[in-house]
C-alpha cells in the first residue's frame, strides 16, 4: 500500500465509529460545549503519541507493529522477549474488546431505523457485523487497500455533508452556550475533562493502524510517518469543526442524551429523508472502521505466530491469497460473545488495558531505543524530542487515574500479573530468558 492507501487505512479506523456515536458521551462528561476542550486535548495527546509511533514505525517497519518495537527496543534476547510477550497477551483481550465496541456502536446507531430494538437485538446485530467483516477481510491485501480508499470516500462524504450544512445554519450563541462556571478549575472539572479526553482519544485511535501493516507498505520509512501525521491532523480538524456545528444547531443538552445526534442534526436541517441517508452513510462508515481495525489486529498475532514467539497456528496464511487466516478468524470468534456488553464498559476497559500494556511501554521504548539500541537506524526522528513523548506520557496517565477508571485500572493490573505468570511458566518450559543457558542467551 502507498501513502494514500496507508493514510486511508488510518483515517478509516479513526473516523469509523468516532464522533458519530460518541459526541453525546463527551458533552455529557463535561456538561456543556466546553467539551471542545476534550477534543483539543485529545488531539494534542494523539499528535504527540503519533510521533512516537512514527519514529518506531519508520525504524522498524514490519507486520506486528508494537510487538516488533518492544522486542527490538528492549533487547530481543532479554527484556524485549518479556515485554513483547505481554503485548501479545494484551492483544488477546484488546482486539476482541475493540472490535466488539465498534460493532455495538454500529448496532446501537440502528436505533434510528429500529427504535424498538432491544439490548439482546443490539448484541445479535453487533455479532452479525463481526461475521460480515470476517467475510470481507478474507481476501488478499491489495484488494483490502482498494476497499479502504472507497470506504474512506464514503466516510468523508458524510462528514463534509455535516460540516457544510452546519456552517450554513450555525448559531454561534447556541454553539457556545456555556453553563455558569463552565471553566472554573475544580475536582469535578478536571475529572470531567479527563473522561471527555479519554473518549476523544478513543475517537482519534487508529492513527497507529498502519504500523501493524508495515510489512505491506511501500517505502515504509517515509510513508508510515507521513500517514500517521496526515491522518491525525486531518481528522482532528474534521472532529472539532463537526462537533461545533452540531451543537450550533441542536442544543447541547439535547445532543448529550441523543443516541443518533448526527442523524437528528441532518433531519432538522434537511428533513427525515436526508436523515435516513445520513444514517446509512454513518453505518457504512462504522463498518469501515471495524474493517480496518480487524485488519490491523489480525497482523499482530500473525507476525508473532510466524516467528514462533506465539502459538504457531496464528502464523498460517491462505495458500493462494497469502493473507493471515487463523489470526483473523480467532479474534472474530473472541469478539462475538462480547457484543452483548454495554458500549461504555467496552470503551473504558479497552482504553485502560491499552494504556497499561501498550501506550505507556511504547513511549518508554523510544527512550530505550535511543539510549541502548543506537545501532537501529532512525529514518524519522520526532520533532522536539523528547517533548512529544513526555506530553503523550502525561496524557495517558491523566486519563487513566480518574476515579471512574480505577475499576478498569485494577482489572488491567490483574491481567498484567497474570501475563507475567504466563510468561515465566512458558519461559521455564521452553528455556527462554531468563531461564535460558548462558550460551543460548548470547547466540
Amino acid at each position: 500500500m502507498g501513502l494514500v492507501q496507508s493514510t486511508a487505512v488510518n483515517m478509516l479506523e479513526m473516523i469509523g465509529i468516532g464522533p458519530f456515536i460518541t459526541i453525546g458521551m463527551i458533552l455529557s462528561a463535561m456538561g456543556g460545549p466546553q467539551a471542545v476542550l476534550g477534543w483539543f486535548l485529545g488531539a494534542l495527546f494523539s499528535v504527540c503519541d503519533g510521533m512516537v509511533y512514527a519514529e518506531l514505525g519508520a525504524a522498524m517497519p514490519g507486520a506486528g507493529g508494537a510487538y516488533i518495537y518492544f522486542r527490538e527496543a528492549f533487547n530481543r534476547r532479554s527484556w524485549g522477549i518479556l515485554i513483547s510477550f505481554l503485548f501479545l497477551w494484551e492483544t488477546i483481550f484488546v482486539a476482541p474488546l475493540a472490535i466488539s465496541a465498534a460493532c455495538v456502536g454500529f448496532a446501537e446507531y440502528t436505533h434510528y431505523f429500529l427504535p424498538t430494538l432491544t439490548h439482546a437485538g443490539v448484541g445479535a446485530l453487533a455479532a452479525g457485523a463481526c461475521v460480515l467483516m470476517a467475510f470481507l477481510l478474507y481476501r488478499p491485501i491489495k484488494t483490502v487497500g482498494r476497499m479502504s480508499v472507497v470506504m474512506l470516500v464514503v466516510v468523508l462524504a458524510a462528514m463534509l455533508w455535516v460540516i457544510i450544512s452546519g456552517l450554513v445554519h450555525l448559531d454561534a450563541r447556541m454553539a457556545f452556550d456555556f453553563p455558569p462556571a463552565a471553566f472554573r478549575p475544580s475536582r469535578s472539572f478536571l475529572f470531567g475533562l479527563a473522561a471527555a479526553t479519554l473518549v476523544a482519544m478513543y475517537n482519534y485511535g487508529g492513527y497507529n493502524n498502519i504500523t501493524y501493516l508495515g510489512g505491506e507498505v511501500t517505502n515504509p520509512t517515509k510513508n508510515i510517518p507521513r500517514a500517521i501525521v496526515f491522518s491525525v491532523v486531518i481528522v482532528a480538524v474534521l472532529y472539532l469543526v463537526m462537533s461545533i456545528v452540531i451543537i450550533g444547531t441542536i442544543p447541547w443538552r439535547e445532543a448529550a442524551i441523543s443516541h443518533a445526534v448526527v442523524s437528528e442534526f441532518i433531519g432538522r436541517v434537511h428533513g427525515p429523508r436526508a436523515a435516513a441517508v445520513m444514517t446509512c452513510l454513518i453505518l457504512v462508515a462504522t463498518l469501515g472502521g471495524i474493517f480496518t481495525m480487524i485488519l490491523g489486529y489480525s497482523r499482530i498475532l500473525y507476525a508473532a505466530g510466524a516467528e514462533g514467539n506465539f502459538f504457531k497456528v496464528f502464523g498460517r496464511v491462505h495458500p493462494t491469497g497469502h493473507f493471515p487466516t487463523v489470526s483473523l478468524l480467532a479474534i472474530i470468534a473472541l469478539a462475538v460473545p462480547l457484543c452483548w456488553l454495554s458500549l461504555e464498559r467496552l470503551l473504558s476497559a479497552l482504553m485502560i488495558i491499552q494504556i497499561v500494556f501498550q501506550f505507556i511501554p511504547q513511549i518508554l521504548a523510544v527512550f530505550a531505543m535511543r539510549t541502548y539500541r543506537k545501532e537501529i537506524a532512525r529514518p524519522y526522528s520526532m520533532w522536539l524530542y523528547p517533548l512529544p513523548a513526555l506530553v503523550a506520557l502525561t496524557g495517558w496517565i491523566y486519563v487513566a487515574i480518574t476515579p471512574e477508571q480505577r475499576h478498569f485500572l485494577h482489572t488491567a493490573l490483574v491481567l498484567l500479573l497474570l501475563g507475567l505468570g504466563a510468561y515465566f511458566i512458558r519461559a521455564q518450559a521452553i528455556k527462554s530468558w531468563p531461564f535460558a543457558s548462558r550460551s543460548t542467551s548470547t547466540e
